[in-house]
């Protein structure tokens, strides 16, 4: 019978039974009962209760019952930490059993048991272990340190345990060697200051060379992974790693392979002046990855995501394997777009005949998001190989000739591209085009029709009814075909102005008069100006020569792509990301490269971009803008000419005009991650909720009666449970009903846009309403001055009122803005001292402890407390929604009613605004 058997019984009773069971004098019956214990544990149910009774078993000679009972130990022990200690003696005992397999288990529990006790009693085995005779043993012990690293490195270090790690590189057993490797590693990655704890060097690389050959696979995996971390003192040995790896590129674990070409990669930039030997190296790494594609579809996935970067880096490598690329028929569509994309970055003028053949096939296929990708590749290919572009052409038209709809419309949108990168030469075929006008249904197929219509306007005769038959059902057509329609009139009216007076003026009037779109309306707006005051100038603007499109507009930025490069075989690989975008823990210091050889104009340019970034500030200054149009003094009235009419549709339109610059552009400005938790280390002193409810001003009055035409708004802003909101109170103290209510906000400094429309009904003379206004961090960005303001406008069926409010950046502080511990000090230092800010609290009011959960309610993460010489330090985190990091120092005198707040971020044109919420919440909250 199987264990399944274990997994079946619903007793009543049945915890006393196995109690029972567990104290029976006979073996076997105890083995079977600590049986049961584990299958409970597995399927969810509590049986702690029994902690004295299993660890009672731990003293046996049965292998069997052992592991189980360690392994309901690893379970409980945290939330059993006192009873734990129980097991230490028996841990302890069993690190010096004759048998090596119970040695290593005893020292792999007791690292993965996570209690504090427990850890002190772990060093002594766990040094003796580290020595012990057996090579089972060593290579477990290897392990268990870089798992007491991660419960306290301090231990790790103070005890030597990190030196002697650094001689099992040197053991004689292969195993022991790749365990010391990859325990190393992650020490490595783990610590606190990004710079490697152990350094590896030429008499070390020889030893895991040496060890690379009688290892294991996934050995091999890490042996090959510390080897890319290594620079080599100069071509020589750089050289002979390269030797020494090649022959891995054979096994049969892709972890291997992979691995071992991420190395060759970088030995290669090290060797790049050597064009011979990276010649003869590029030959020997094109069939290994051609032999990955033969692997089940996930493998082929991953390994094409890595080529992918691969022939970006070095398309030599593969530029005579096309034909592995090309698409079988029951390839699963991801491996399908794959193969896609990597044909078109390998197509040349050698080879540009079958990728056409086969694309066009493709073409043919029945799934239609892998067809609409192969008619797109064609125009890729002939915009990369210009060679090659009429043989394209050619082949988009008889693709066009098929009159399949998504076809015809994919061909058209290539075809504008085409015609953007070589003007003027293939116009003769704008009359086929021109023949599938009324099946065109899709935004992007009409709009780029529009646009070959307008750019060459005069060469179609009947191109005014052309863009007429368009302007019939202009209010339904898509933003993109709408915009593309004003310009293309607007070109035409240029090239022929005689006959279309009355077609600009339509045009003109329908996109300033009768569109909600704000775009739109400006683009209406700044055409409508520039043909009244200076059509000459409108010719220059409109008509002017534009640049040709980039034959490659997909590539990843160079230094991104060397980064990725280092972390091939690894999920950035796969994911075309940094470690740092999407793994928690992961420090932005410890980013790796590609190496860069002395002198190099690449090194030079590296140096500026760095220097540049260093100095980049997160806020972009408002002199780097163009300016809003919206003015405050407006009151109550709204201009009434034709070309500034007020809106009549819901969306109002607040600019004229603008650039969206990004605040802190996405990364986020201080590399170390949050930790894990929302309340992590006060939380679990306080008992703080991980959805705090912060301090909720008072409501103020935002618009009075007087300048709202009866209409008064009162406001504040509050977030709970990380949501963002707006707090309002309409009342209309009018004569009349107000109805149609909308609401929309200028740029601003971090975002700040409505989530949902304003949820206002009819309000009637002398009633209130409240409604609250989500709100989220997703809008267009500019500085304001001062940095909180907010520019409001609020339509009604009575007219459009302007107002400002301030909003409190507290309501911006992220849930997720707790630093690790680790990580806190280190930034600190980072910033420089120029960045750090004080300032003085007046009327602080209760003990540290108390201020500390008040500012956790606030999102204000207290990562450590000290008391220097009677004077209580607040060591204290906080992210805003943009990313900024603020890290601050909160000083406190017993008995004194004012406090010094010290203050350091990156962007120090926050800290105002963080010194009056601390302020509010130290008042209030």
């Amino acid at each position: 019978m199987t264990d399944s058997k274990y997994f079946t019984t619903t007793k009543k009773g049945e915890i006393f039974e196995l109690k029972s069971e567990l104290n029976s004098d006979k073996k076997e019956k105890k083995k079977e009962a600590v049986k049961k214990v584990i299958a409970s544990m597995t399927v969810g149910k509590d049986v702690s209760a029994l902690f004295p009774d299993v660890v009672n078993c731990m003293q046996t000679d049965n292998l069997e019952l052992k592991k189980l009972v360690y392994l309901y130990l690893m379970n409980y022990a945290k939330s059993q930490p006192d009873m734990a200690i129980m097991a230490v003696n028996t841990f302890v005992k069993d690190c010096e059993d004759p048998n090596p397999l119970i040695r290593a288990l005893a020292v792999r529990t007791m690292g993965c048991i996570r209690v504090d006790k427990i850890t002190e009693y772990l060093c002594e085995p766990l040094r003796k272990c580290l020595k012990d005779e057996d090579p089972y043993v060593r290579k477990t012990a290897a392990v268990c340190v870089a798992k007491l690293y991660d419960i306290s490195s301090g231990l790790v270090e103070d005890q030597g345990f990190l030196e002697q790690l650094k001689d099992l590189l040197s053991d004689s057993n292969p195993m022991v060697v790749a365990n010391a490797v990859a325990a190393l590693s992650e020490i490595n990655e783990n610590s606190p200051t990004g710079a490697p704890l152990v350094e590896l060097n030429t008499n070390t690389i020889n030893k895991l060379l040496t060890a690379l050959n009688e290892c294991t696979e996934w050995g091999q995996v890490f042996i090959l992974d510390s080897l890319s971390n290594y620079s080599p003192k100069d071509e020589r040995e750089a050289q002979s790693i390269c030797e020494r790896i090649t022959p891995r590129l054979a096994h049969a674990n892709a972890a291997v392979v992979l691995s071992a070409v991420k190395v060759l990669m970088k030995m290669m930039e090290i060797l790049a002046g050597d064009t011979e030997f990276c010649g003869t190296l590029s030959k020997k790494l094109a069939p290994p990855l051609v032999t990955l594609l033969s692997s089940e579809p996930e493998v082929q996935y991953v390994a094409l995501r890595n080529i992918n970067l691969i022939v970006q880096k070095r398309p030599d490598i593969l530029k005579h394997e096309m034909k592995v690329f090309f698409v079988k028929y029951n390839d699963p569509i991801y491996v399908k777009l794959e193969k896609l994309d990597i044909m078109i970055r390998l197509a040349s003028q050698s080879n540009i005949a079958q990728v056409l053949s086969e694309l066009k096939e493709y073409a043919t296929e029945v799934d239609v998001d892998f067809v609409r990708k192969a008619v797109r590749a064609i125009g890729r290919c002939a915009i990369k190989v210009e060679p090659s572009a009429e043989r394209c052409v050619s082949t988009l038209l008889d693709l066009i000739q098929t009159k399949v709809n998504y076809v015809v419309q994919e061909a058209i949108v290539v075809i504008k591209d085409i015609f953007r990168k070589y003007p003027n030469k293939y116009e003769s075929i704008i009359s086929t085009l021109c023949e599938n006008l009324d099946t065109l249904d899709e935004p992007e197929a009409r709009a780029s029709m529009v646009w070959i219509i307008g750019e060459y306007a005069e060469r179609i005769d009947n191109a005014d009814e052309l863009l007429d038959s368009f302007l019939e059902g202009f209010a339904d057509e898509n933003a993109q075909v709408q915009l593309q329609l004003l310009t293309a009139v607007v070109k035409l009216f240029l090239k022929r102005p005689a006959h279309t007076q009355a077609l600009v003026q339509h045009v003109l009037s329908l996109a300033t008069q009768d569109s909600d779109n704000p775009d739109l309306r400006d683009r209406g707006f700044i055409y409508w100006r520039l043909l009244s005051t200076d059509p000459a100038a409108a010719k220059e603007v409109v008509l002017a020569d534009k640049p040709l499109i980039s034959e490659e507009t997909d590539l990843l930025e160079p230094t991104l792509l060397d980064e990725l490069i280092c972390h091939i075989s690894s999920l950035a690989s796969v994911y075309h990301k940094p470690p740092t975008a999407f793994v928690e823990g992961r420090s932005a210091g410890i980013r790796k490269t590609l190496p860069i050889r002395q002198g190099s104009t690449e090194e030079t340019a590296t140096a500026t971009t760095s220097t540049t970034a260093n100095e980049a500030t997160v806020i972009p200054s408002q002199d780097s803008l163009i300016g809003d149009l919206l003015s405050m003094d407006i009151g109550s009235s709204v201009a009434a000419p034709p070309a500034q009419a007020a809106p009549t549709s819901s969306n109002i339109d607040l600019l004229g005009g603008g650039l969206d610059i990004l605040l802190g552009g996405g990364a986020p400005d201080v590399a170390p991650p949050p930790a894990s938790s929302n309340t992590g280390l006060l939380g679990d002193i306080f008992g703080i909720s991980s959805s705090p409810t912060l301090y909720t001003p008072p409501k103020t009055c935002w618009l009075p009666a007087e300048k709202g035409k009866g209409l008064e708004i009162m406001g504040t802003y509050s977030r709970r449970n990380g949501q963002i909101s707006m707090d309002l109170t309409f009342t209309n103290k009018a004569m009349q009903a107000m109805n149609g209510f909308a609401i929309q906000f200028n740029k601003n400094s971090f975002g700040i846009a409505p989530a949902s429309p304003l949820n206002i009904g009819t309000l009637q003379p002398s009633q209130s309403l409240e409604t609250g206004l989500a709100l989220n961090t997703t809008g267009p960005v500019q500085r304001m001055d001062p940095l909180m303001n907010l520019q409001v406008a609020v339509k009604n069926n009575v007219d459009v009122f302007y107002y400002a409010c301030t909003v409190p950046i507290q309501i911006l502080f992220a849930d997720d803005g707790q630093l690790d511990k680790r990580f806190f000090l280190t930034t600190w230092k980072d910033i420089p001292a120029a960045n750090e800010i004080q300032y003085t609290l007046n009327d602080v009011r209760g003990t540290a402890d108390t201020i500390a959960a008040k500012m956790t309610h606030n999102n204000i993460f207290t990562i450590a407390k000290r008391n220097v010489e009677g004077q209580d330090m607040l060591y204290q985190s906080l992210k805003l929604t943009n990313n900024i990091w603020v890290l601050l120092e909160l000083k406190l005198q017993p008995g004194v009613q004012h406090a010094t707040l010290s203050l350091k971020t990156k962007s120090t044109e926050v800290s105002a605004s963080i010194f009056q919420a601390y302020d509010m919440i130290m008042r209030n909250a």
